[in-house]
């Protein structure tokens, strides 16, 4: 059996390397001009010594080996690239012909092109860095993004993370919607001391024509765990803690649908 409980919020992460780490790189980016290109699903940068490290330090993109021994590339996912650009204002991206786009709203455009669940997704990576928690990508198991407290090279993750939308956002709508996705997550997660957050991103009612819908955009957040009986009782759970429920047709019911007293 499944348990969902609401988070009383997401702990802001205590790292304040994170954010030193970050300005510095910021600063670094902007000083130097640095440029961004497309290349399909990902941004790749051309980047000295110095920013290679910064970018490791601040945990964004991975580098990229290449047969050019006077240039160092890192590559961007689009989360990351756009979180550069819009939110901190450091990262100049450029395209190749007809696709070079011109501000953030063109930018905006061919990244959701590219990527249908662009929107929702970088909605639930900028609310995770706002809260300073470092992420990372979580196809490896099988989630969207993994978090951690600090620098992957210090301490392993606490959470996979899984977004949802109450769009027609069917790439991401699509994924555990019966219980034995729930129940396959959950176990690969436990095996490596991982618990599931889900991110329930609500539109409420905006659209996608730029990124100003972002501030729109509200984030749920909740945690699915295994519930165990006996784990129950020795700490004497509170009769009041929240359960999922199953809806008919065994599909899981998430935090935007009822939740009920157990």
């Amino acid at each position: 059996m499944q348990k969902l409980r609401r988070m009383q919020k997401l702990k802001r992460s205590r790292n304040p390397c994170q954010r030193l780490y970050i300005s510095q790189l910021r600063s670094s980016l902007v000083q130097s001009d640095t440029r961004g290109f497309l290349s399909d699903n990902s941004v790749h940068l051309a980047v000295g010594a110095e920013q290679i490290d910064l970018l490791d330090k601040a945990c964004f993109g991975r580098p990229v080996r290449t047969v050019e021994k006077n240039k160092l590339w890192f590559q961007l996912s689009f989360e990351e690239a756009f979180y550069l650009s819009y939110s901190l204002k450091c990262l100049n991206i450029d395209g190749s012909g007809d696709t070079s786009p011109q501000n953030d709203v063109e930018l905006w455009h061919y990244m959701q092109s590219q990527k249908q669940t662009f929107p929702c997704l970088y909605k639930a990576y900028s609310y995770l860095r706002m809260k300073n928690w470092v992420v990372r990508s979580g196809a490896q198991y099988g989630v969207d993004f993994i978090v951690y407290r600090h620098h992957p090279a210090r301490v392993h993750s606490e959470y996979g993370v899984l977004i949802l939308s109450d769009g027609d956002d069917n790439d991401l709508n699509r994924r555990s919607r019966v219980w034995s996705d729930i129940h396959c997550t959950t176990r690969l997660l436990g095996s490596v001391a991982k618990i599931l957050l889900v991110l329930y991103v609500n539109k409420n009612g905006a659209n996608n024509e730029s990124p100003l819908c972002l501030a729109n955009y509200s984030v749920e957040e909740r945690t699915i765990t295994r519930w165990s009986p006996e784990q129950c009782r020795k700490k004497k759970c509170s009769p009041c803690s929240l359960s999922m429920i199953q809806e008919p047709g065994n599909t899981p019911s998430y935090g935007h649908n009822k939740l009920y007293q157990m």
